[in-house]
């Protein structure tokens, strides 16, 4: 009896705990019976958000799928311009699961890799087909935001039929063949999202950025080199005219100078003819007054003149006029 009540105990533990699940923080799960996605009596999928929750042991199953904002980046790839220039562009996706059940029969199982597989398939063909709009100037200016902007609509939307020339087939046709399978499996009243957008997979497109965009190795050399020598061809322009104007500004400078000195060379000739002309005209004067007395002191004047030192020779006759002053007063008299 003890046994058979331990046996029960036991029996009863483990179809509890095969029963009970827990559904974590940032998690989103679903139930499935036999494979199939439980649902509701309106025929919509059940989802359980975080907490305890009860389901039948053995016979269903857990699915636990992530319902956190998923990151996405993208391999740097060469994308073709209106202009027909390449460009190497680096970009990344902000992604989430807004369907769990469809986004589950899409992809296999809830398979992360498939479905960023065709995320990335579809968001490539898309940003290609948007950069062949535009051309250089929009891609890197104001028009990068809406180019964004754009892709990110066209992910979560479609292309809109004949309104939309810009198509994707390869991509669509992948996406809308998961979408297919899902419509098959799951026979749902409501209306189906559009096969060629993301919404199909289950998945809403959150965000998307360009991180960087690069020209190509081949290009951006050449282009570097043309910038370069368009660069040395305006610093030689502008070193030649610098240089004019350096030569221009010398010669006005030296003429200038040349002016200045000779101004002032005809100014100090004047001046000293003028002083020269006022001297003689005081010697005249002077000397009209008293000549003796004018002729013996310009004779004092040379002998201080002549006389400097001790060592001075002059080789004169006795007789000579020059030393008439010199002599004794009665000599000089006579």
């Amino acid at each position: 009896m003890r046994k058979s009540l331990i046996v029960l105990l036991v029996v009863v533990l483990v179809v509890l705990y095969t029963s009970l699940f827990v559904v974590q923080e940032g998690q989103r799960g679903i139930v499935l019976r036999f494979g199939k996605v439980l649902r509701d009596a309106e025929n919509k999928p059940l989802v359980y958000s975080p907490g305890l929750h009860f389901k039948l042991p053995f016979i269903e199953s857990m699915k636990m799928l992530d319902a956190r904002i998923q990151t996405m980046d993208n391999q740097a790839d060469r994308f073709v311009t209106k202009e027909k220039k390449d460009l190497i562009v680096d970009s990344y996706i902000k992604w989430r699961i807004s369907d769990f059940s469809r986004y589950y029969l899409a992809t296999g199982g809830g398979d992360v890799s498939q479905a960023e597989v065709l995320l990335k398939r579809k968001f490539s063909d898309r940003l290609r087909s948007e950069m062949g709009r535009l051309d250089v100037k929009d891609i890197v200016t104001d028009s990068r935001g809406r180019l964004t902007t754009d892709v990110r609509d066209a992910l979560n939307t479609g292309s809109a039929g004949r309104d939309d020339d810009v198509v994707t087939p390869a991509a669509d046709d992948a996406i809308a063949s998961a979408a297919a399978r899902v419509e098959r499996e799951t026979r749902s009243n409501e209306p189906a999202p559009n096969p060629n957008s993301m919404a199909a997979l289950g998945i809403q497109v959150v965000d998307v950025r360009i991180k960087q965009i690069n020209l190509p190795a081949e290009v951006s050399g050449a282009i570097y080199n043309r910038m370069r020598a368009e660069r040395e061809a305006v610093a030689r322009s502008q070193r030649s005219q610098g240089q004019e104007e350096a030569e221009k500004l010398r010669a006005t400078a030296d003429y200038e100078v040349t002016r200045t000195l000779a101004e002032a060379q005809r100014q100090a000739l004047i001046t000293r003819g003028e002083g020269d002309a006022e001297a003689a005209k005081l010697f005249a004067n002077a000397f009209s007054q008293d000549a003796d007395f004018y002729t013996f002191i310009r004779s004092l004047r040379a002998y201080e003149t002549s006389f400097k030192g001790n060592q001075d020779v002059m080789v004169l006759s006795p007789d000579n006029d020059f030393f008439r002053y010199m002599k004794a007063p009665t000599n000089a008299t006579r």
